[in-house]
């Protein structure tokens, strides 16, 4: 038996609940399988952790998140919470902020066969995107929110870019173009012939990057370019390399290649700390209704035990050989292209109850 890994589970909004619920258990079965000793520790966060300390991130799941190895973050319904909030707007982005998750990356891979989409089969890519600054305004250097009103008729939006972030996203993306062992390419993704000096001090630091890891070549593209070639040639890609906002919006545009959001897992990591999040939202008219696709949130989980791998924990084997099982669970699941081995989102009729039954089934 390894070590005990606390995991800490923030349910989160609308469906957040169900799709974590489900991931949770199909990471107990696979865990309890392989060996690996995981405790979860449910912190509260979001609408429910403001009904009961007045804010949607209290100090007390920020302690708790301290105290655990890795974590689960459910969907919040960004943008939605009341503004005397003291986490307004978006208490994910205050996460990535505190904990410094600097990389977020977002796996993109066919999963489903015989389903009208084998002109994109073959799909496998990252998008490995800066997490705590740009046009993000919860995530900027600045007091407030990025935005301000200079006058009733004008909005000005902060944006902001620094050497040190471009330097440490750049090196995390050849570290993995390397480790994967497929095109060896990291596609720089840009707009620095009109943000002549944000852009350019990112394409800098990947050209920096580059010179560190030779075996990766490199290459430059605009973001219009770039959303092109991802529609027409997905498979061209290994890993896209880019800023918060674009890296925000092409990660969503390469899901819809494969199915969408809810087959869109995701990891937000730093050097300290890592966290599970789906892609996708919190889909509150969803919410209670037992049709969410959980498969986005279950294979981010298996992202954070191979994160614990990597991080400090190469004797474990029992990590790595539960992610594996988990993904191998899933693919096998959604391969056989029945409906009822299916959700809705994706041409199914199973319920999020009755998929996850089948994947701990298929890991039993």
């Amino acid at each position: 038996m390894s070590r005990k890994y606390k995991i800490a589970v923030l349910s989160g909004d609308g469906i957040g609940p169900e799709v974590v619920s489900s991931a949770t258990e199909v990471l107990s079965c696979a865990a309890f399988k392989n060996g690996l000793n995981l405790e979860f520790v449910e912190l509260p966060i979001g609408l429910d952790a403001y009904q009961k300390f007045g804010r949607t991130l209290p100090l007390e799941t920020i302690d708790g998140m301290k105290e655990s190895d890795g974590w689960i973050l459910g969907p919040l319904q960004a943008g939605a919470y009341p503004k005397d909030d003291k986490d307004y707007p978006m208490a994910s982005g205050k996460i990535r902020k505190t904990f410094d998750l600097f990389a977020n990356i977002r796996p993109v891979r066919t999963l489903l066969k015989n389903s009208g989409t084998e002109k994109k089969e073959g799909i496998d890519l990252v998008i490995v995107r800066e997490n705590t600054e740009d046009f993000y305004p919860d995530r900027n250097l600045f007091k407030g929110y990025g935005e301000f009103w200079p006058n009733e008729d004008t909005v000005l939006s902060l944006r902001v870019v620094t050497r040190k972030a471009c330097q440490r996203i750049s090196e995390a993306a050849f570290r993995l173009a390397l480790a994967r062992k497929k095109k060896n390419l990291v596609t720089a993704v840009h707009k620095a012939n009109v943000l002549i000096e944000g852009d350019g001090l990112f394409l800098e630091e990947a050209r920096k990057a580059q010179e560190k890891f030779r075996a990766v070549r490199l290459e430059e593209k605009l973001v219009d370019s770039a959303a092109l070639q991802l529609v027409t040639s997905p498979e061209s890609f290994d890993v896209i390399l880019t800023t918060n906002l674009f890296g925000d919006i092409l990660s969503d545009e390469a899901a819809g290649l494969v199915g969408g959001l809810g087959l869109a897992p995701s990891l937000n990591s730093g050097t300290r700390y890592a966290m599970a999040q789906a892609v996708h939202g919190s889909a509150p008219e969803l919410a209670g209704k037992n049709v969410a696709n959980p498969v986005a949130e279950i294979l981010s989980t298996a992202m954070l035990l191979e994160w614990l791998y990597s991080s400090g924990n190469r004797e474990d084997e029992s990590l790595m050989k539960t992610a594996e099982e988990i993904r191998i669970a899933v693919e096998d699941v959604l391969s056989s292209g029945a409906p009822e081995n299916r959700t809705l989102d994706i041409g199914g009729k199973s319920s999020t109850s009755n998929f996850t039954r089948l994947l701990i089934t298929k890991i039993k």
